[in-house]
Order: C-alpha cells, then structure tokens, then sequence
C-alpha cells in the first residue's frame, strides 16, 4: 500500500483505507495508554515504539490483517492467546475481517513495558 517511506506514524497510517486507519489509530493509541513515555518512530519501514533505546512494539497494516509483533518475548510469553491467529517469526497476524484483540494487545504492550523497566534496573 505504501507508494514511499513514511517518516512518522500519522503518514504510514494515512496511507491505507479508512477502515483500516481507524484499527491502527485504535492499535497505536491503546500503546500510547500503557506506554506514554515511549517513543514513536518508523522502524523496519513499519510503525514502531520504543522504550528506554529497546523496541517496546512494531504493528503494521497489510491489505487483509494487521501485523504485531512484540519480540522477542511477548509472543513466547502470550502463546497460548496467541495460537488461533496465524503467526510467523516474531509476528501474529490479526485478520481485518475479525474482531482485533485489543485488550491482548494491551496485555503484550503491558508485558513488554514491565521486562523493559526490568532490563534497565539490572
């Protein structure tokens, strides 16, 4: 869907249909919730937050699903939340045609927030 790089979280999500818009806005706010002192940036060409210079979270929207991913530990520590949606190293893929887990998304970001904070206290 993306014709050129975006720079910032607000032009990657711009670029896709409405519908869809409304789902990353929704992915990205319920991030800047639990996370507000993270920092918001395009990483791997994709929407990204980082925490403390560490990656927190990435999502990315696709023409049939949106992509998360919360390595290298938030898929391994949600794996059983995780198992009925496809998933791909590092990756689960949220279907646009069913209902968005956001509350697990809250749960993930949760998670990673929390061994974050952990990492910078060892």
């Amino acid at each position: 869907m993306q014709a050129k790089k975006p720079t910032t979280i607000d032009s990657y999500i711009a670029d896709f249909p409405i519908e869809t818009q409304a789902i990353l806005e929704k992915i990205r706010t319920t991030i800047k919730k639990i996370a507000p002192d993270a920092d918001e940036t395009i990483s791997y060409g994709i929407p990204t937050f980082k925490q403390n210079e560490a990656n927190l979270v990435h999502f990315a929207g696709f023409k049939n699903h949106i992509g998360f991913y919360a390595t290298p530990t938030g898929h391994e520590k949600f794996k059983k939340e995780l198992a009925n949606y496809k998933q791909g190293k590092g990756s689960v893929q949220f279907s646009l045609i069913q209902q968005i887990p956001y509350d697990l998304i809250e749960r993930i970001v949760k998670f990673r927030v929390k061994e974050n904070k952990q990492k910078i206290k060892k």
